[in-house]
């Protein structure tokens, strides 16, 4: 059985999702970011950290593209052209997402205060905004890849989600689209329904 260490509030929920659509059992411990916990198993103490058997894995997208090469679902082969877009999409969501959202969420609560630029949020509002409509435009189907849904697609999102909680707009009906597709998947929806 896997274990996730890491609030389901946190990153860690994209890989109990990833977790629930695969069908593997997996328990989670609720472990904070700096916890003793965490810092024994990840020096840098972020979440989510996954534990394997004695393996250990960090890094909430290297952990599901482990999970999902291991169990053969949620990604394209490696090697291949659509693995080869996949990735490139990972890492597109990634680097102007994800980024995006955590350098104002830091400059909001997470940095010491007397480090936090509250006005950072202004541009990276226009960032994201722009960002996803860039995005969107490459979707290439019901889901990034087109019928098939993977990794990129948890990513997506979850920081949709995320985006939504920090109130940062997006009124592209394409993401509104898609985000609706994605929430209503049974597993997304055992994770958040009740």
């Amino acid at each position: 059985m896997y274990e996730v260490l890491g609030s389901p509030t946190s990153r860690a929920f994209r890989v109990i999702w990833l977790l629930e659509e695969l069908g593997q059992p997996y328990k989670v411990n609720k472990a904070a970011p700096q916890s003793e916990d965490v810092l024994a198993l990840n020096p840098s103490g972020k979440i989510p950290v996954l534990k394997d058997g004695d393996e250990i894995v960090t890094d909430s997208t290297a952990i599901m593209t482990y999970l999902a090469d291991k169990h053969g679902a949620l990604t394209f082969p490696a090697g291949t052209i659509d693995r080869a877009h996949q990735d490139a999409l990972t890492n597109c969501i990634l680097d102007e997402i994800d980024s995006v959202l955590w350098i104002a969420t830091r400059h909001n609560f997470t940095l010491p205060e007397e480090q936090r630029v509250p006005e950072i949020r202004h541009p990276a509002k226009w960032e994201f905004g722009r960002n996803v409509d860039r995005l969107m435009k490459r979707c290439k189907g019901p889901f990034l890849m087109g019928d098939t849904f993977t990794i990129p697609d948890i990513i997506l999102c979850h920081c949709g989600t995320w985006a939504k909680s920090a109130k940062f707009p997006s009124d592209n009906e394409d993401l509104k689209a898609y985000l609706k597709r994605c929430r209503a998947r049974d597993a997304y929806q055992k994770l958040t329904s009740g």
